[in-house]
C-alpha cells in the first residue's frame, strides 16, 4: 500500500527530500504523496524513510492503496530505469524492504 499523510501534518517538509521517488510534494495546506510514485521505499530502505524522519509520525500506510511488494519493487524499477544497481538487486532477489523485516 502507499503511504499517505494524515492531517496532522505540520508541513515542516522534513519527509520530501528523503523520498527516494520524489513522490512527496506540498499540497494546499500539507504534504502529500502521490500513490503511483510511493514504492513504500521498497529496493531502496528497509523502513519507510518518510516516517522515519516524520516528526509527528503523520506518513501511514494507506488503507485504501493495498499492494504487494513485487509490484512496489517493479514499480521502483519503472521509475528509475537508469539505476543498474537497482534493477541487479531486483533481480537476485535481494533488496531492503519493510516486508523483509
Amino acid at each position: 500500500m502507499a503511504t499517505h499523510i494524515t492531517e496532522e501534518c505540520i508541513n515542516c517538509g522534513a519527509c520530501e527530500p528523503e523520498c527516494p521517488n520524489n513522490a512527496i510534494s506540498q499540497g494546499d495546506e500539507i504534504y502529500v504523496i502521490d500513490p503511483e510514485l510511493c514504492t513504500e521505499c521498497v529496493g531502496f530502505y528497509d523502513h519507510e524513510e518518510c516516517q522515519a524522519v516524520c516528526p509527528v509520525e503523520c506518513c501511514l500506510p494507506d488503507p485504501n492503496h493495498r499492494e504487494t511488494e513485487d509490484i512496489l519493487i517493479q514499480r521502483a524499477i519503472k521509475l528509475h530505469p537508469e539505476d543498474a544497481a537497482l534493477k541487479e538487486r531486483a533481480d537476485k532477489n535481494d533488496y531492503p524492504s519493510r516486508f523483509r523485516k
